[in-house]
């Protein structure tokens, strides 16, 4: 069962690789074969015609939604606000859009999400879909298919949302990665105490970027995701988060060391502000520092510990910041150290 968003369907804040130079990355890059044309052709967000990918996408087991698929699913997500107590209001564009349609058969692309993505349905098991669409020879496609490989798949500590599917149309340098349909909010519902908190947070932190975790996990494959956000961050409702959008991330080989320069992002570091070269895994713990500090004042658990630890993470010097293996070390630390009846406090202020 597709989990639905407690909030609006958001046009998501993002970042696009698309007129980031090649030269902006290291030269250690996987994709250093490619000339700097090549580069930037092939890291554009797509915006593909659907309908004449919808025959190849059906014979993979995958229907997407139509007019109808788009209308119910408003439906249910508006059942599911009203049963949280959030207010419903009808007049979202992708709803709008829905009732539109002439023939409730056609193809429906649910204006809510980015151009590049598109719901859908898994056959099989009626399960709620998401399918995006990158090129062929696109870092993020490298990175996802690497990370979804037989060899890593099955470590647990790799948080990379479970994949369904990956679709490729080699004559239009087209993939399609079939993903499920999680939901887009870092914490679904907020926990009832600061245990709980800390839980979601370590899940977080697992799924974003630590410990042996899955960043680190990325980071000892020599894999920066180089947009870590409160916005790429998603849950399943059953206590499980996992790491999105790799439109920015970069697979580097090991002869030299990798470095990124001008990389662009959410949370962006001063020395990418100010166009020097820096280690691309000290950003991402820079990113992580910032989506501990947006969990905190999302949920309104503010944490001393937290604070003394992110302060460290953003630190003005890439090299004066702990690695993601340290940062899981001492965020456990902090954990350890808390007396039981203090994780049962509810909604700790500080």
């Amino acid at each position: 069962m597709a989990a639905h968003s407690p909030l609006p369907p958001l046009h998501r804040r993002s970042t696009s690789s698309s007129g980031t130079s090649s030269s902006e990355y290291a030269s250690s890059s996987s994709s250093t074969s490619r000339s700097s044309l090549d580069e930037d052709s092939v890291n554009v967000r797509v915006t593909p015609y659907w309908c004449a990918y919808r025959s190849i996408i059906e014979s993979r087991g995958f229907r997407l939604d139509t007019y109808k698929d788009v209308k119910e699913w408003y439906h249910e997500y508006w059942a599911n606000m009203r049963s949280q107590g959030y207010p419903v209001s009808k007049d979202l564009p992708g709803y709008i859009r829905a009732c539109r349609g002439q023939d409730e058969n056609e193809l429906c692309r649910d204006d809510g999400l980015p151009e590049r993505l598109f719901r859908g349905t898994q056959c099989s098991t009626d399960a709620k879909v998401i399918i995006k669409a990158v090129h062929l020879l696109s870092r993020e496609y490298d990175v996802i298919r690497y990370l979804w490989s037989p060899s890593l798949r099955k470590y647990p500590t790799n948080h990379c949302i479970p994949l369904l599917d990956l679709i490729e149309v080699p004559k239009d340098n087209l993939a399609f990665i079939v993903m499920e349909e999680w939901s887009p909010q870092l914490v679904t519902a907020i926990p009832c105490n600061l245990g709980q908190f800390f839980h979601a947070l370590r899940q977080c932190v697992e799924a974003s970027c630590s410990g042996d975790l899955h960043i680190v996990f990325m980071h000892s494959h020599r894999i920066a995701h180089l947009d870590i956000s409160i916005h790429n961050i998603v849950a399943d409702y059953k206590g499980h988060y996992a790491c999105i959008d790799y439109e920015l991330s970069t697979r580097f080989d090991s002869a030299t060391p990798a470095r990124v320069c001008s990389a662009r992002g959410t949370e962006i570091p001063p020395e990418l502000e100010r166009g020097e070269w820096c280690d691309p895994f000290k950003v991402d713990v820079y990113a992580l520092g910032f989506l501990i500090l947006r969990a905190m004042e999302l949920t309104g658990y503010d944490v001393p510990e937290l604070h003394a630890l992110v302060k460290h993470m953003v630190r003005n010097r890439h090299d004066q910041r702990p690695t993601a293996q340290q940062v899981l070390q001492s965020f456990n630390s902090i954990v350890a150290r808390m007396h039981p009846s203090r994780m049962q406090i509810s909604r700790l202020h500080q």
